[in-house]
């Protein structure tokens, strides 16, 4: 099998290239022992274009191992250095979609509780030991400020579909933000979910904006759901 058969390109030129990462897999090794997305990225660009030696490939940002979605790397330094900075500086529009379990139980009222659109702002620690994130005292050493806008778009059966957009960039910010207001991400036992979701949580990076590295155009790299939600969560896609 051709390794462009495995992958959902999105976007691709001389600069960059963007995907629609499964879940399952991680954005890029660490300890050399899972395949990776960038590892696969590498091979399909060498196997295209015929190219020796190694190929370079920048990750300019992640997504967690269990997401899904619009996932963008850098295919020379130059585009690796102008789209690290445009991360960075929250230069690049993200939005997610996510299928949140409506628990009411978080100790923090939810915007979805009494409208469809709101805020949350929270500060977040990592706890190592744990390897997870913590909402915390915004005086606690350490912390870091997240805020998220949040939208709903349906509801069904204890369900809720949101959109989501980070304007901060945390380790774990919108799985913490939301499980601490009661509504855990479908699948995510980390973070207090009950459902079981495959290898994956139901948060899909839906699309990212942002400027060429050379042509200073915007471009937006969209990307459909997985096949999972459309069986799971048929009834709540379709009620929006």
């Amino acid at each position: 099998m051709s390794f462009a058969d495995a992958l959902d390109i999105l976007y691709e030129d001389n600069h960059c290239i963007a995907l629609n990462k499964p879940a399952g897999w991680p954005t890029t090794h660490f300890d050399g022992k899972d395949e990776t997305v960038d590892r696969l990225v590498k091979a399909y660009l060498k196997e295209k274009y015929d190219k020796p030696g190694n190929v370079f490939l920048g990750v300019v940002h992640r997504l967690d191992k269990p997401v899904s979605g619009s996932l963008l790397f850098a295919r020379t330094s130059k585009a690796a250095a102008r789209l690290c900075e445009q991360f960075r500086e929250g230069g690049v529009e993200k939005c997610y979609w996510a299928v949140v379990e409506d628990q009411v139980r978080g100790a923090k009222a939810a915007p979805w509780a009494t409208a469809d659109t709101g805020s949350l702002e929270d500060w977040l620690k990592k706890d190592e030991p744990k390897m997870r994130v913590e909402v915390v005292e915004p005086e606690t050493e350490g912390a870091q400020f997240a805020r998220l806008l949040v939208q709903v778009r349906a509801r069904h059966n204890g369900l809720i579909w949101l959109e989501l957009r980070p304007h901060t960039g945390r380790k774990h910010q919108l799985r913490v933000q939301l499980a601490s207001r009661g509504a855990p991400i479908y699948g995510d036992a980390k973070y207090g979910s009950d459902h079981p979701f495959g290898h994956s949580i139901a948060l899909h990076a839906r699309s990212l904006t942002f400027l060429h590295p050379t042509t200073k155009e915007p471009i937006t790299a969209k990307s459909d759901v997985p096949k999972l939600w459309r069986g799971r969560f048929a009834y709540l896609l379709n009620a929006s």
